[in-house]
This record gives C-alpha cells, sequence and structure tokens, in this order.
C-alpha cells in the first residue's frame, strides 16, 4: 500500500472513544455548556453514590539537585 493509499483511507474509529465522546456531550450538553455547572453536577452525582471519595494533598515538586546529591 503505498503513502497515497493511506492517505485516502478515512481514519480508525475506535467504537469505545466514541461512546465515551457522546456521553461527554451529553454532559456538557446538559449542564449548558457551563464547566461550574458540569463541575458542581458531577460532584453532586459523587456524593449521591455513596462511595468513599479519596483525596489527596498536592504533591510538591522534588529538588532534582538534593537526590542526586545525597
Amino acid at each position: 500500500m503505498t503513502t497515497d493509499e493511506k492517505d485516502s483511507q478515512p481514519p480508525w474509529k475506535d467504537p469505545i472513544v466514541g461512546e465515551v465522546r457522546k456521553v461527554r456531550e451529553t454532559f456538557y450538553a446538559e449542564s449548558g455548556y457551563d464547566l461550574y455547572e458540569l463541575s458542581r453536577r458531577l460532584r453532586e452525582k459523587q456524593m449521591l453514590s455513596g462511595r468513599v471519595v479519596v483525596s489527596r494533598s498536592s504533591r510538591q515538586p522534588r529538588d532534582a539537585d538534593k537526590e542526586t546529591k545525597g
């Protein structure tokens, strides 16, 4: 197959990626495409799920000089 033949073929589409994108678009649309509203709804859904939510504190960047000298 030549390069020209490869370029003329439509790109392969992953059905799982397509499904995820469709669900994401639905969430955005239901939130009026407002990221703050989307975040609020997702946090609410998370609280109502009854699952334990794990939060981790942010990590400090490592100092590369201390690791190599030390």
